[in-house]
C-alpha cells in the first residue's frame, strides 16, 4: 500500500529512519530554547519601554535634555526589540523547516522515492534561517550591551538614571 513490502530487513530500515529523524528533533529541542531566551529578552525590553513611559508621564515639564534621552532611549529599545522580531521569525521559520525535513524523510521512506532534494533543501534552509537568528539574537545583545555601557558612562559623569 505504501511501497514498501514487509521483509525481515523492514524493522532495520525503519530504525535507521527513526535514528536519522533524531538529529532534528535534538535540533528542534535547541531552538525550543532559544525561542525561550529570545521571549524572555523581549520581555525585558517591554518592561524597559513601560517604565521610561512612567518616567515620561511624571515628567511634565521636562526639559530638553530629558525628552531628547527618553526619546533615545525608547528609539533604541525598539530597535532592540525589532532585532528579537528577526531573531525570533527566523527561528520559527527554521523550526518549520526542520518539520518539513522530518516529514519529507518519511514521506519519503513510505514512498520509496528519492526525496532527498526536498529533504536538503528544508534541512539547509533551516540551518541558514537558525544562523541567521542567531546573528540577529547576536547583534540585540551587542545592542544591549552598548546600552548598558552608554548607561555606565551617563552616571559616571553625574547624570544619574531616574528610575
Amino acid at each position: 500500500m505504501f511501497g514498501f513490502s514487509l521483509s525481515s530487513t523492514e524493522p532495520d530500515s525503519i530504525a535507521h529512519i527513526i535514528q536519522v529523524a533524531l538529529a532534528p528533533a535534538f535540533l528542534l529541542s535547541a531552538l525550543a530554547t532559544l525561542l525561550n531566551v529570545f521571549s524572555t529578552r523581549l520581555g525585558r525590553i517591554a518592561d524597559k519601554v513601560d517604565a521610561l513611559s512612567a518616567e515620561a508621564a511624571r515628567m511634565e515639564r521636562a526639559t530638553d535634555a530629558e525628552a531628547r534621552r527618553l526619546t533615545r532611549r525608547l528609539t533604541f529599545l525598539r530597535r532592540r526589540s525589532f532585532m528579537l522580531d528577526v531573531a525570533v521569525a527566523l527561528a520559527s521559520l527554521g523550526g518549520c523547516l526542520i518539520g518539513l525535513a522530518v516529514l519529507t524523510l518519511f514521506v519519503g521512506a513510505l514512498r520509496d522515492g528519492a526525496a532527498a532534494s526536498v529533504l536538503f533543501a528544508c534541512f539547509g534552509a533551516a540551518l541558514v534561517c537558525i544562523v541567521a537568528a542567531i546573528a540577529a539574537f547576536m547583534t540585540e545583545i551587542l545592542m544591549a550591551g552598548r546600552g548598558v555601557r552608554d548607561e555606565v558612562d551617563r552616571q559616571q559623569d553625574g547624570v544619574p538614571e531616574r528610575r
